[in-house]
């Protein structure tokens, strides 16, 4: 259990979880609120809670399905961030980032640098997020280690605690990246709901 204010559960392969986390740090600093990283596999929370997002992919004509991304390009511009999407290697896997990502959990600090960059080398510059030797560039170009991050992600250890994360997130009512919570149990999704929960952090007690 992560003992921060707000808990978000993210997966790097999502372009508004991108936008999100952005947004997110600007949210905590004002409020002053905590945060937590929690890395997850968001495929593993589609198999098993949310399999429709597959099918909604592939009808590609959805005006629904188009709208959003027109929408998620306008916030991409409103955060002031850089949202090539989808870039050549969508959709994306995601696992090899994940782990190396978990490898991190303990240093929070070190998790947001790498996620920051990562998210930026798979959205900003369109490299592949599931190539281990780009994952080590981006975190060496970070200034994290990332030959050493790459043989953590292979241990049984942070293959554990990712499949842990995933289905904690599921278990607590989760359905896809992101999902944030605040003080545990207010549960809220997208970057579209970051004013919900900027309310809930102001209006109850850490």
């Amino acid at each position: 259990m992560c003992d921060k204010r707000v808990e978000f559960f993210y997966d790097l392969s999502s372009p508004w979880t991108y936008i999100a986390f952005h947004n997110l740090e600007t949210l905590t600093a004002r409020t002053g609120a905590s945060l937590c990283l929690r890395p997850i596999l968001v495929g593993g929370v589609f198999n098993a809670v949310n399999p429709s997002v597959y099918a909604a992919r592939e009808a590609a004509d959805n005006p629904k399905f188009k709208h959003s991304w027109r929408v998620m390009r306008d916030w991409a511009k409103l955060a002031g961030v850089e949202v090539n999407f989808p870039s050549i290697y969508h959709p994306a896997k995601s696992i090899n980032a994940m782990r190396m990502a978990c490898s991190l959990a303990s240093d929070q600090v070190a998790l947001k640098t790498f996620t920051k960059a990562a998210f930026e080398s798979y959205f900003g510059a369109q490299e592949n997020l599931d190539d281990p030797d780009a994952l080590v560039a981006v975190a060496n170009k970070a200034g994290l280690d990332g030959a050493a991050m790459r043989v953590a992600s292979q241990t049984d250890a942070v293959k554990s605690l990712l499949r842990a994360n995933t289905d904690e997130v599921i278990a607590r009512g989760g359905y896809g990246s992101p999902t944030i919570f605040v003080d545990n149990d207010k549960m809220y999704f997208g970057n579209d709901q970051l004013p919900l929960v900027e309310f809930a952090l102001n209006r109850s007690e850490p």
